[in-house]
């Protein structure tokens, strides 16, 4: 072989040495863009997912409401010498007009006891309305009562009292505790 042949053959080797590192290089960038853009679907597919799961997962529309008692109150009944225990709010004239309902959670503590519990308004005219709410579950239950279900009240621009109470006559055993938790006035 002489010189030129040996010239040849090296630039050959190394033009196809250089033409496979430009083919690796350019490879990387593609396989870079593929991966970042199916990245970018499935990511988008899920946020899709999630987004209809947890509006379908919703019970409740979001409300607005103002809170009358948002500590746990109790009704701690024994009827020995009482006929009925009572938890009473005072409104002090409130203006209940803008709103719809009453909302708020109930439990007894013994679990095979019966209760039906009383919830009433009472506005500065006397009027007064009331509801019973039967079997009072032994776990936190959500109750929603409609003011148009107090059918005696006809104006609510000035409430008194709003109160719940347990009768003799409404229990199966005579002692036992209701909890009354997160009332509030839903519009």
């Amino acid at each position: 072989m002489d010189k030129k042949d040996i010239y040849e053959h090296l630039a050959k080797i190394y033009l196809d040495a250089s033409s496979k590192k430009n083919k690796s290089a350019d490879t990387p960038p593609k396989i870079f863009k593929k991966i970042i853009f199916v990245s970018f679907v499935f990511a988008a597919g899920l946020g899709i997912i999630f987004y209809f799961n947890a509006r379908r997962s919703m019970p409740f529309k979001s409300e607005i409401s103002l809170v009358l008692l948002h500590d746990v109150a109790k009704i701690n009944f024994h009827f020995d010498p009482a006929k009925k225990e009572i938890y009473a709010l005072d409104l002090n004239n409130l203006n209940l007009s803008p709103f719809k309902a009453l909302g708020f959670s109930l439990k007894k503590a013994d679990f095979e006891d019966t209760i039906s519990l009383r919830v009433e308004f009472t506005s500065i005219f006397n009027e007064q309305a009331e509801v019973y709410i039967k079997d009072i579950p032994h776990r936190w239950k959500e109750y929603r009562i409609e003011f148009s279900k107090f059918k005696e009240i006809s104006d609510w621009t000035e409430m008194s009292k709003l109160l719940f109470a347990v009768e003799e006559w409404n229990v199966r055993q005579k002692k036992d505790v209701v909890y009354i938790d997160n009332v509030r006035l839903l519009r």
